[in-house]
């Protein structure tokens, strides 16, 4: 389980880590400051697969990301619209998380998510 206590030498402003992993297994590690989200690190990043067609206004689900097991617990729950969105995305399974909803803190350093082969 990902620590949530700071590691000693960390400012709260340092880059959070947050990991790609493509349909073929690939991973891609990418850096994105607290208080953006994981749509803005792979947009910011060139990431394959993550679209975000709508600009991050939970309005697509092009976005669509399955977010691995232990960093689930640390996520608030989804808000009803992205609930509602969700309904809509390519084989929604355990972890499915629209990723313009996912703000990065500290607590989330190391992230891992997994991209769909497709988006809706």
């Amino acid at each position: 389980m990902p620590s949530t206590t700071p590691q000693p030498g960390r400012r709260d402003d340092d880059p959070i880590s947050v990991t790609f992993v493509q349909p073929d297994g690939s991973r891609r590690r990418c850096l994105a400051r607290p208080g953006e989200t994981v749509l803005d690190a792979a947009l910011d990043n060139a990431v394959p697969g993550i679209v975000g067609q709508c600009g991050g206004g939970c309005t697509c689900a092009t976005c669509h990301c399955y977010v691995a097991e232990p960093f689930r617990g640390l996520l608030a729950a989804p808000h009803p619209d992205e609930t509602e969105m969700l309904a809509y995305v390519w084989r929604p399974g355990p972890g499915s998380r629209l990723a313009c909803q996912i703000r990065l803190a500290r607590e989330l350093d190391g992230l891992v998510v997994t991209v769909p082969a497709t988006q809706a």
